[in-house]
């Protein structure tokens, strides 16, 4: 019998059709979990993730919802519970970057960034959180960035976005606790995903440059750090970030 920590248990992911929220959704659905996909533009991505899930013998859900819309954000959930039961598990993934210089960041590019990365995260967070308490069990894993720890000259509002969610993943970690529910986040380094399609080959190659193991990372290793902090392999760890970036940030 295969070991399946999270038989039982209903997970949602945000932004989960493709990239990193994929791998996730993937390998939560490998562990015994059923599967909410949310997703904003790409339904037939959404579809297809949800489709590899039935055919990992889980339920699974694919819907809409753009997670700085608290209305979509309250429909989602209830629909997810009502389909598949309270939320157990959250990945809150969903966000958007631009890479620029700071003479094209308008205010437009800067308020939609927080509205998707932070106050998405926010909003579901606050909409699980109550389910949660009264179970007394729930896990959360916040998606950032290395760009939270240090200066991205070339990507300013999805830097103060992600430094903006480690401080939240910190904060609810520390308040949340004595409920039996752990919040920590992953900071991903360059990683294998549509995101990094707007930044040029030499800045890639630079980057692969500055990275120890000497190449970009894939989804499936954030997912991988993603399933610790959710199991109870990491029962005594809360408040925490986990960088997965090959070595090119190290923290204390």
């Amino acid at each position: 019998m295969p070991d399946l920590p999270f038989l039982g248990r209903v997970a949602l992911v945000t932004g989960g059709s493709r990239g990193i929220g994929r791998a996730c959704v993937e390998r939560l659905a490998r562990l015994g979990a059923d599967v909410a996909i949310n997703y904003h533009s790409q339904a037939a991505a959404a579809q297809e993730t949800a489709d590899a899930v039935r055919q990992l013998g889980r339920r699974a859900l694919a819907l809409p919802a753009d997670v700085s819309d608290a209305a979509q954000v309250e429909q989602l959930l209830a629909q997810i519970t009502a389909d598949l039961g309270p939320i157990d598990l959250l990945v809150n993934n969903a966000g958007v970057f631009d890479y620029a210089p700071h003479t094209e960041l308008t205010p437009a590019v800067w308020q939609r960034t927080l509205d998707v990365n932070l106050t998405g995260a926010f909003q579901v967070t606050w909409g699980v959180k109550d389910s949660m308490i009264a179970r007394r069990f729930g896990r959360i894993v916040n998606i950032a960035s290395i760009s939270a720890l240090q200066p991205r000259p070339m990507s300013i509002a999805y830097a103060a976005s992600k430094a903006g969610l480690v401080a939240f993943t910190r904060s609810i970690a520390a308040a949340f606790a004595p409920h039996n529910i752990r919040v920590n986040a992953v900071a991903p380094g360059l990683i294998e995903t549509e995101i990094i399609d707007g930044v040029s080959q030499t800045a890639i190659d630079t980057i692969v440059a500055n990275t120890p193991v000497g190449r970009i990372g894939q989804p499936d290793e954030v997912a991988g750090t993603v399933q610790f902090l959710l199991s109870e392999d990491s029962s005594f760890t809360t408040g925490q970030t986990l960088v997965v970036c090959g070595g090119r940030v190290m923290v204390p």
